[in-house]
């Protein structure tokens, strides 16, 4: 370490969804001092299914969550299509549906994130309803970074960690406008809470149109159901706060189709956790700069559309966590040693991903029927399982993209155990 580098050990991160608290989690256990600050002005525990899968599943077993995970899972039986009167097309189980082997797991964005923040809030400070607005890093200063945070108070940290999304403001103010790394993938994606008024018992209801693709689901405990409304679209206007605009945008775009589309859009005006965002790649040189470095969405987004973000999330807070470390704190030595491992595995996801927008809207009639006749008769083929390993051992290559190592407390590598590479 050379003598200009001062050794890190306070550290900010701004976002307290699923990548910040995890790193601030193994951040604490190495002996750092780990800030949380969130603009929201309270935990938010709204969003939808994600995906555990490969080395994540790993890193949660390593932080010792992997058990409440497991108790909070969704526990999906299955998904099936169906017609504009609500007629069943064809049904899958739940591991061809989700491509699931045995070890993967399930669960509600909220109840990680509630997991996350409850092992964490003890020994981590967290600053909800505030927000980073300047970030003083001067490159011959060796003593930090200086905060100003948007409530006005101005305190200084030796790093930053940027873990606020696809519209990472720390990204924006460390690197510049979101326009330069941002690239729409041609679709854009709506959730929100709703009654169950279909009745649905951990299953999905999938409808889909031309360049559209509907879907209902309720998962093990809740009595609620979540919607989920995916369209083909060139880049909108979009402004993340303003909720009331992109609701008239989700009505006029599928204003006039059927089955429960009408009822479904009647929920969502009265939704109090809509989101809609665009299906978005994040693409940069460098995660890094300075004292500042990014991760999880903020860093390298790789949409809804590749079912890895929380998994690349996880992993990277491991990642970053570990190297931070086993470089005593020598940020310039870490983040290199972070990106290198992070980005082969972040790259096979981002193209998985690009493929995945296209099979979710799909742009014809009849390539809709095409499909449609393959989900009502897989089932029934002698080839079923050989289709359903083909999507299992895609999906699975993807979750293990990103091998990792052991560390120990201090971030060394454990020279008595083997290196985890699945």
């Amino acid at each position: 370490m050379s003598a200009a580098t001062k050794t890190a050990k306070t550290v900010l991160i701004s976002g307290a969804s699923i990548a910040g608290p995890a790193l601030a989690l193994w951040l604490h256990r190495y002996g750092f001092t780990p800030t949380v600050v969130e603009r929201a002005p309270e935990l938010r525990t709204g969003g939808y299914k994600v995906d555990i899968r490969g080395t994540a599943i790993e890193v949660c077993r390593r932080m010792g969550i992997l058990d409440e995970i497991r108790a909070k899972s969704t526990d999906m039986r299955g998904g099936s299509y169906v017609d504009t009167a609500g007629r069943t097309i064809g049904e899958l189980p739940a591991d061809i549906f989700g491509g699931r082997v045995e070890e993967d797991d399930e669960i509600m964005r909220g109840e990680l994130a509630r997991i996350l923040y409850d092992r964490t809030r003890e020994d981590v400070e967290y600053l909800f309803d505030d927000s980073i607005a300047d970030i003083a890093d001067d490159p011959a200063d060796a003593e930090g970074v200086t905060v100003t945070f948007e409530s006005g108070t101005v305190r200084r940290f030796d790093l930053v960690v940027g873990a606020d999304g696809l519209h990472s403001n720390t990204r924006k103010l460390a690197f510049g406008p979101e326009e330069r790394f941002k690239r729409h993938l041609g679709a854009y994606i709506s959730i929100f809470t709703a009654p169950n008024h279909l009745g649905l018992d951990r299953w999905e209801t999938y409808h889909a149109l031309p360049g559209k693709l509907v879907c209902v689901y309720s998962s093990a405990g809740e009595t609620d159901a979540k919607n989920l409304f995916i369209f083909s679209s060139p880049e909108l206007p979009h402004d993340p706060r303003d909720v009331t605009a992109q609701k008239r945008a989700l009505t006029d775009r599928f204003t006039g189709d059927g089955w429960e589309i009408p009822r479904l859009l009647g929920h969502a005006a009265r939704a109090d956790d809509f989101y809609l965002d665009s299906m978005s790649l994040v693409e940069m040189d460098r995660w890094s700069t300075g004292r500042v470095v990014l991760l999880g969405d903020a860093a390298h987004c790789s949409s809804p559309a590749s079912g890895q973000g929380t998994g690349l999330a996880l992993i990277g807070a491991y990642v970053l966590a570990g190297e931070l470390a086993r470089a005593g704190g020598d940020h310039t030595v870490a983040f290199a040693r972070y990106e290198q491992r992070m980005r082969p595995g972040v790259e096979q996801n981002q193209k998985m991903a690009e493929g995945f927008v296209k099979e979710m809207t799909v742009g014809s009639k009849w390539k809709i029927a095409l499909r449609m006749f393959m989900v009502r008769t897989l089932p029934k083929t002698p080839w079923k399982n050989l289709i359903a390993k083909k999507i299992r051992d895609g999906i699975q290559a993807a979750a293990n993209a990103v091998p990792i190592e052991n560390y120990d407390t201090t971030g060394t590598p454990a020279a008595t155990r083997p290196t985890v590479t699945a």
